[in-house]
């Protein structure tokens, strides 16, 4: 008697699942329909008189669906469920659902159970859910599905949805590789870069410079000279003249190629240094608030940090029309905490998605590069304020 009672029941789900999935998938008339039949086979019976197939539309469907009761035991698959999973229908109807996709918990004794709610959505729909497949050989692959249910005699019917999204995943996980190569790219190019700037500016203090001051030494002696012509003064004076512009701009150059300050005194005189000649420069009052043993960190360190507030202030000279600017770094908990401020204008949200934006892109890398985390906002009136959270682990000296 059981399997007879079993069989009957088998067969109300696979009716209850047809008029369900029709009933899904059909709209206005058809659901109404549904809605004012006594029965879901009733139901069925009117939309087949109408002309449509619920069964062939379940069996020939391209996403694999599966009927379900309450105790998981699956009561109907369709041809593409058993493909999905390399099996066949016969011998999927009747097994465990549990068989064919991974419980998410041990205890989990319902399909809903298998399908969570606030946890594992994923996929084009709100109601997609991300869960594990189990193939006829034991081999685990993604899935996305969906889950529904409907009465019948007082118990719930389970219709799943599922999708394999192999493929998809593994184009997600070669953009991700080819994102971490890209990642990966951008720091050795950031380090030969600094590499490339300091060797440039060490060849212009140390031999350029020279030079320039060796001529500037001789320019001085021939002042000394007596009774030379007006003319020879005058030219003279007019050579100083020129070999101190070179001798200044010189400096700068170098400066901005790489602060001696920074190899020399550390990142604190560096900074110092960057705010005196920004405010020097474009009349923009600075507030520096740091602690000079706070900010003993390597060269790695030191020289992100550096560039990154660099190119901040570099943008708000630009940009910002600011009046004031506040650069506060600190340390805690293991990480160095870093707030560059202004009053200005304020970023908007399509300024930092311009592919011109190309500083604020290098200041993300520099940032990932170190494994911190950066936040951009305009949305505090007045002005832009920028957080950053470098992790210290490895780069205190």
């Amino acid at each position: 008697m059981r399997p007879q009672r079993r069989a009957r029941s088998r067969r109300t789900g696979q009716a209850v699942l047809v008029a369900g999935f029709v009933g899904g998938y059909c709209a206005g008339n058809m659901a109404a329909a549904l809605r004012r039949a006594r029965s879901p086979q009733r139901g069925l019976r009117g939309f087949e008189s109408r002309g449509f197939d619920g069964r062939r539309i379940v069996h020939s469907a391209s996403d694999a669906i599966l009927s379900v009761d309450e105790d998981t035991t699956i009561l109907l698959a369709n041809p593409a469920a058993a493909q999905m999973f390399n099996s066949s229908v016969s011998a999927m109807q009747g097994s465990r659902l549990s068989r064919f996709i991974q419980p998410p918990t041990p205890d989990a004794h319902t399909p809903l159970d298998y399908f969570p709610a606030g946890g594992g959505r994923a996929g084009r729909r709100a109601t997609d859910y991300a869960v594990t497949g189990i193939r006829s050989g034991g081999q685990l692959f993604p899935v996305e599905g969906s889950i529904s249910s409907i009465e019948h005699d007082g118990r719930p019917v389970f219709t799943v949805i599922l999708r394999d999204v192999s493929e998809r995943h593994l184009v997600q996980q070669k953009l991700a590789r080819s994102h971490d190569q890209l990642r990966q790219l951008s720091s050795a190019l950031q380090s030969i870069r600094e590499e490339e700037r300091t060797h440039i500016a060490r060849e212009l203090h140390d031999d350029l410079g020279q030079l320039l001051a060796s001529l500037r030494m001789d320019l001085t002696l021939l002042t000394r000279v007596d009774h030379l012509p007006d003319a020879s003064v005058r030219l003279i004076a007019g050579m100083e003249s020129n070999l101190l512009t070179a001798i200044t701009s010189l400096r700068r150059i170098a400066t901005n190629l790489r602060p001696r300050a920074l190899d020399e005194g550390g990142l604190y005189f560096a900074l110092q240094g960057l705010r005196d000649e920004f405010v020097e420069r474009h009349g923009i009052a600075c507030i520096l608030l740091a602690d000079e043993a706070e900010l003993r960190l390597d060269d790695a360190a030191s020289t992100a940090v550096f560039r990154i507030v660099q190119e901040a202030l570099t943008n708000i000279a630009r940009h910002a029309g600011a009046q004031n600017v506040l650069l506060n770094l600190y340390r805690t908990n293991g990480e160095l905490l870093v707030t560059i401020q202004d009053d200005g204008r304020g970023i908007r949200a399509e300024d930092m998605e311009k592919a011109q934006s190309l500083g604020l892109v290098g200041m993300r890398e520099r940032v990932w590069a170190m494994h911190g985390d950066i936040t951009i906002a305009g949305d505090e009136p007045p002005g832009t304020r920028i957080d950053i959270v470098f992790p210290l682990s490895g780069h205190v000296v």
